[in-house]
């Protein structure tokens, strides 16, 4: 980033955007960092733990595309990490759902566009790909409009490009804080004793999108191999004395994620780090990357067939590190 830079993050109060704020301040390029939310009272905590005076706070909901506008005057980086998360909630309340990860997309997208904002980074899920499940299934959309606003935003500065990461370790609605909750009664709630899911860390993720932030040409999904874990291991490294009580799979849940598919991995392009999905039939003047190789054919990456795997005490070391951090 240049010096001087501008920067706004929407859900800027919740898990990803505290962290992403904490890493935003330390960079020397920061001129200004906008927290776009809707939580007066988070806003309200954040500002007294954070007295910078480079930190604005602008009170305003993703469905509000007037709002995004007036708060997008003067940025020049925008990250999109505003959603409705909690797939029960999905499901119960789809068009809820519509409204904020679909139609907030849109909005976040036309607001950038007309205030000239040079970077747009949007924060999606493994949840997004074959989705089963109705949020998976609006950040599948999402990651779609974001990669097609490129094509109109072609006769301009703006750029948009998605990064696209599994579950967060300690984040709200991460299985953690739930096996924590239940450790006082000595007894785990478990769906099925086989499922994997991806796991990366808080400060991971803000930096690999700072990162991406840096990579981007516009239209790209870029994916970090990060390792896997089996959800029983989560909870025995939690509570190794612990009974596990199965109760199956839920609805709208898999047993395994995936975090790039077959169909996908034919335009991606592997870095020893991560993955980059380029665009298919790009309507704008998109350059292919040459330094990366191709998967294999065929290639999936999913959460039961990787080559990267936490040990239980890699999960405590990341939790405990987190404490500290709080």
């Amino acid at each position: 980033m240049r010096a001087g830079t501008s920067v706004l993050v929407t859900g800027g109060t919740g898990s990803f955007g505290r962290a992403f704020v904490a890493a935003v301040l330390a960079q020397p390029w920061l001129r200004r960092l906008v927290v776009f939310s809707r939580d007066e009272c988070k806003q309200h905590e954040m500002a007294a733990v954070t007295p910078d005076p480079r930190l604005r706070f602008f009170l305003g909901d993703v469905r509000d595309p007037a709002r995004l506008a007036r708060a997008m005057d003067g940025v020049d980086f925008v990250v999109h990490a505003a959603a409705m998360k909690q797939i029960p909630a999905c499901e119960a309340n789809p068009f809820e759902a519509v409204q904020t990860n679909i139609l907030g997309a849109r909005h976040v997208i036309d607001a950038a566009i007309g205030c000239g904002v040079e970077r747009v980074v949007a924060l999606s899920t493994d949840k997004a790909v074959n989705p089963v499940n109705l949020y998976g299934a609006t950040k599948l959309c999402a990651e779609k409009l974001f990669v097609q606003a490129n094509g109109y935003a072609s006769h301009g500065r703006t750029r948009f490009a998605v990064v696209r990461y599994g579950n967060v370790v300690g984040s709200r609605g991460s299985v953690v804080p739930v096996f924590l909750a239940q450790r006082a009664r000595g007894r785990l709630t478990l769906t099925d004793a086989a499922m994997t899911r991806f796991w990366i860390t808080l400060e991971q993720g803000t930096d690999f999108v700072l990162r991406c932030a840096e990579w981007m040409r516009g239209g790209e999904i870029f994916v970090p191999k990060i390792p896997s874990m089996r959800v029983l291991d989560v909870a025995l490294a939690l509570v190794p004395e612990a009974v596990i009580e199965t109760v199956g799979i839920r609805p709208a849940e898999k047993l395994h994620e995936s975090l790039l598919s077959e169909e996908e991995s034919c335009h991606a392009v592997e870095y020893p780090d991560h993955f980059v999905i380029e665009p298919v039939g790009a309507q704008w003047n998109y350059l292919p990357r040459t330094d990366g190789k191709a998967p294999p054919p065929r290639f999936v990456y999913t959460s039961n067939q990787n080559d990267r795997w936490l040990t239980k005490e890699d999960l405590v070391t990341m939790i405990d590190a987190m404490a500290v951090a709080r």
